[in-house]
């Protein structure tokens, strides 16, 4: 049952920094779902030690959902760098 709310919030955290970041209309669902996963991975590595959350990726409230959407906007901020440096 966990794996499918990770599916579910990360999906949702992926289309919120998808919105964000202005890359809704590229992104796909199956996108949105990996980048919001990714992010969660990022943000509970990363932002939560530095913001004093001590949780776990396997629970779900309403603290670990803005990091998993921040952590998403972090790696969408990074591809976003990459693909810009590719196109020039």
């Amino acid at each position: 049952m966990g794996w499918i709310i990770a599916i579910i919030v990360g999906g949702v955290a992926g289309w919120l920094a998808s919105l964000v970041m202005n890359r809704d209309g590229s992104m796909g669902i199956i996108a949105n779902i990996i980048v919001g996963i990714v992010g969660a991975l990022i943000g509970n590595a990363l932002l939560a030690p530095l913001l004093g959350f001590g949780g776990s990726i396997q629970t779900f409230d309403l603290g670990s959902f803005v990091i998993a959407i921040l952590g998403a906007i972090i790696l969408l901020a990074i591809v976003n760098l990459i693909q810009r440096g590719r196109v020039r």
